[in-house]
This record gives C-alpha cells, structure tokens and sequence, in this order.
C-alpha cells in the first residue's frame, strides 16, 4: 500500500514538474490533424501538436535573421516578434516583426510556405520581404503586431500597431504580399490624450496587439492594454470591442469607441498571473477560444501558453473563467 501511494507521489510530482511551453505573443493554426503555434523569439519558434496540450518543439521559421531586417530595424537583435498566421490561396502565410524595443523602427514582413510540416517535403518558407515599415520623426505608428482579416467581400485587411497614436488598419493587395493601391488606411484603436506626435518616445499610451475575429455579424477587435515584458510589474491584459464593418468604429460595451480609449476588459492577471495578453481567437470545432501568453508568479514570471475556451454573455460579448489559467497546462514533449 505504501509503495502505491508512494508511486503515486512520484507521477504527481513528475507531473507537476513537466515542462510547460514557454511562449510570447502565440498565435496558431490547423493542418490536417496537427495545431502548430508560432511565438515571439529568435527566427520565430513554433511547436506542433495534436491534442492542443502536448506539444512538440520544431524548432525556427528563419535560419538566419531576414534580410532586410536591419535596413528597417538597425538595432534588430534576431528576435522576431508577434507572428500571425493565416491560409489564403493554396499556402500558409507567416507575418512578423522586426523591431528596436520601445522605437518605431519597426518593419512588418511575410513569409510562405505550402504547408507548416517541417517533415514534408514540400516544406520550405519563401520570404515575401517587407510589407509596411515605420519610420522615426515620419510616422506617429508603429509597424509591429500584425493580424490579417478578410472583410467577407474579397478584401483582407491587416491590423497592426503598438503605442503612439495606437492601432491601424491598412488594405493589402490581392496577393496579401504587400499594399492595395491606392492605399486605403484606417485608425481603429487609440489611448492618446492628446494631440498625435511622430516622435522617437513610444509615450503612455498603453497599447498593442490588435487581433480581429469575426463572429455573428460582428467583428470583434481585441487589443492588449497596459506594459508587458516586466515580470512581476507587468501590467498587460486584454480588451475588446465591437463593429459590424471591419473598418470600425469599434465600440465597447459601454458604446465608447475604441479610438477614444475604449476597450471592455475581458481578462486581467492576478495574484498567480501577470502580464497576460497579446492573444489571438479562433473557432475549433465548433468551440471559441482565446490564445495568449501569461507569466505564471510561482515560476519567476515565466511566460506560459494559455488556451481558454471563450463563451458569449447575453449581449454577444465574449467571456473566459480566469480559472483557466490554472486549468490549462501545456506539456513541451522531447523535441524530435
């Protein structure tokens, strides 16, 4: 008996200890049978998976940093932020950022690819190059944070943005490799409070990550609030609003548009986790779920992947239980 309950002990601790993904900025997507998501970090590192829980290294999107990253990024250290990935056309598109942290130096690229299987052997990433790019002094955005979304009538739109006057969205070209022309441009998130500055200082105003999801007549906008990045005085969590056009306005709950710094709260840290937010929202069999990062306390603020189900109140807003965050333990598997 006691060598039962001792054995016991043994795979509850070894449970306990298993090593969780650790991610920034996720975002995922399907192929056949297998999820993969892509995060922040040097070349893009992304894992697969078939059960959204275990997950299995694969390793960096680029090999070697892409090359006109440092013509818009001088300081570029190899890290590339916030991909998003979508499936248009026959192939998988990979955008990311090149950035200087706390600059608008910052440059928005993609990437293609037939299929996210690194073992198939149509498998080989073609870098597209830059799509936008932000300049000091020029611009009062920043070019970092993308997420592409199709407006139901063959359009796709890309939001982006961090800081200064806030988030944009901008027309792509029918290839979605670059710009549509003419150039169609639209503010649709802000928390400035005063006039716009294209400064070098990304300033207070707290916010980034736009990410669009389209439901039930709807598009909702989510965006990330407050500073991320600081472990345990990071203050990111994440807002929502609402348009039926994919241009805006977007409005909260409480009919404040988010250009005029509305944003309803749908999750915030606690006592166990901090910073969380830069997510990302999809539909998985017939269920609706919100993607994000958050630093768990007991681990050093360690950032962690987060996957937690999102439910509709009576008004069509969306809702999570922060108990989730607990809930939820993603297993990094040997890499193969």
């Amino acid at each position: 008996m006691k060598s039962a309950i001792f054995a016991l002990g043994l795979l509850a601790l070894s449970a306990c200890s298993a090593k969780e993904v650790s991610v920034h900025d996720p975002v995922m997507a399907k192929e056949g049978d297998t999820w993969y998501v892509f995060s922040t970090g040097p070349g893009i590192t992304f894992y697969s998976s078939r059960n959204m829980k275990d997950w299995t290294p694969e390793g960096r999107v680029f090999k070697d940093q892409p090359v006109w990253a440092k013509r818009a990024a001088p300081t570029f250290d190899g890290h590339i932020w916030a991909p998003d990935v979508q499936f248009h056309n026959g192939q998988y598109y990979l955008y990311y950022s090149v950035s200087g942290f706390g600059k608008n130096t910052s440059g928005i690229g993609v990437t293609v690819n037939k299929t996210l299987n690194p073992r198939s052997p149509d498998y080989r990433w073609e870098d597209k190059g830059m799509v936008l790019q932000s300049v000091p002094l020029r611009d009062d955005w920043n070019a970092i944070d993308p997420n592409i979304v199709e407006d139901g009538k063959g359009g796709a739109w890309m939001a982006f943005g961090s800081f200064w006057s806030g988030l944009k969205l901008v027309k792509l070209n029918a290839d979605w490799t670059g710009l549509a022309e003419p150039q169609e441009w639209h503010a649709i998130a802000s928390r400035s409070r005063g006039p716009s500055l294209a400064g070098q200082s990304a300033g207070p105003d707290e916010i980034e990550a736009p990410f669009v999801f389209k439901k039930g007549g709807y598009y909702y906008l989510f965006a990330s609030f407050g500073l991320c990045c600081r472990k345990g005085d990071s203050t990111y969590y994440v807002v929502v609003g609402r348009s039926r056009d994919v241009t805006g306005p977007y409005l909260d709950k409480n009919g404040v548009d988010m250009l005029k710094g509305g944003g309803s709260t749908v999750i915030a840290g606690d006592k166990d986790w901090k910073g969380l937010g830069h997510n990302s929202a999809y539909t998985i069999d017939g269920k609706d779920f919100l993607v994000l990062h958050a630093y768990e306390t007991a681990d050093n603020y360690l950032q962690k992947l987060k996957i937690m189900e999102m439910r509709w109140d009576a008004g069509g807003w969306p809702q999570v239980d922060a108990a989730d965050l607990n809930r939820y333990r993603s297993k990094q598997l040997p890499s193969p």
